[in-house]
């Protein structure tokens, strides 16, 4: 039998728990603020992120894997395994492919890179699928591929409590935001092909949760749910809330229940409840 490891960063936002039960390994990316650095989910963990991020004033700043983290990873995987299938989230949000990727062209080794497109929770269910996959016995290459087809079958929504945080890092205009605080909007914002594309609004919280599970509804509207998974930025009521109109639309259970980590949240800010949902 071929061995094959599954390797994701920290942006997959997997506890450890669930990361230690899938058997991955998992390559952290790192939080700067000021001159201080921190490794995503190994020196600081989201509870302790957080209450630094109400105060930190400018924001924190975030940072890819050094090529050299990579290769010391995919190295030591392959003295032991005959392959490394590693996902990582969306080249079109960050350089973490890209580290890979060098990484990739210096070790002799057979070393498989695939780009989910995705942030958080959307890069945990092919984290989860991939792990599903090696424990039958898939080859790698059919793994890969199996992966890419997936694309189309996964969908991810999530709600901002502010868009304060997507401002400040860049990532919509002052104008946008503004107008956003005024009128107490909770944007509803949609992961397709790797970048964020607005997908609705709504005035409290509570109604963006129903708007969400109405868009999942018609998102995966004729196909069968196979995976569901939920992240929140310290908001774990609204989160648990999310999780249970989304058991209750799909008759499904919540694999991945998880706190958005210290890189996605220094873009979304406290919160936020993102999910993602896996059709077939």
């Amino acid at each position: 039998m071929n061995r094959i490891a599954i390797v994701t960063d920290s942006t997959a936002d997997l506890t450890p728990q669930r990361a230690k039960e899938l058997g991955v390994t998992v390559i952290p990316l790192a939080v700067n603020f000021g001159t201080k650095q921190y490794l995503d989910g190994v020196d600081l963990q989201s509870d302790e992120f957080y209450p630094m991020l109400a105060k930190a004033d400018p924001l924190p700043t975030t940072s890819q894997p050094s090529p050299a983290d990579f290769k010391n990873v995919y190295e030591k995987l392959l003295q032991d395994h005959d392959s490394v299938v590693s996902i990582h989230l969306s080249s079109g949000l960050s350089g973490t492919l890209q580290s890979a990727e060098t990484a990739k062209d210096l070790v002799d080794g057979d070393v498989h890179l695939f780009d989910s497109k995705s942030i958080s929770v959307g890069v945990g269910v092919y984290v989860e699928e991939a792990v599903e996959l090696v424990r039958k016995q898939t080859p790698v290459q059919e793994i890969v591929s199996r992966l890419d087809a997936m694309r189309k079958n996964v969908h991810v929504l999530f709600t901002l409590d502010t868009l304060e945080y997507l401002h400040k890092g860049g990532r919509i205009g002052k104008v946008q935001a503004i107008m956003g605080a005024l009128l107490n909007i909770k944007p509803i914002i949609q992961v397709v092909d790797g970048i964020y594309v607005p997908a609705g609004k709504a005035r409290k919280t509570e109604q963006a949760l129903k708007e969400m599970v109405n868009l999942f509804q018609s998102l995966t509207a004729g196909k069968t749910v196979k995976r569901m998974a939920v992240a929140h930025g310290v908001a774990k009521q609204a989160a648990e809330q999310m999780a249970s109109m989304l058991r209750e639309a799909f008759k499904t259970e919540v694999s991945l229940f998880t706190q958005v980590g210290p890189v996605i949240g220094v873009h979304t800010g406290p919160g936020t409840i993102g999910a993602c949902i896996q059709v077939e």
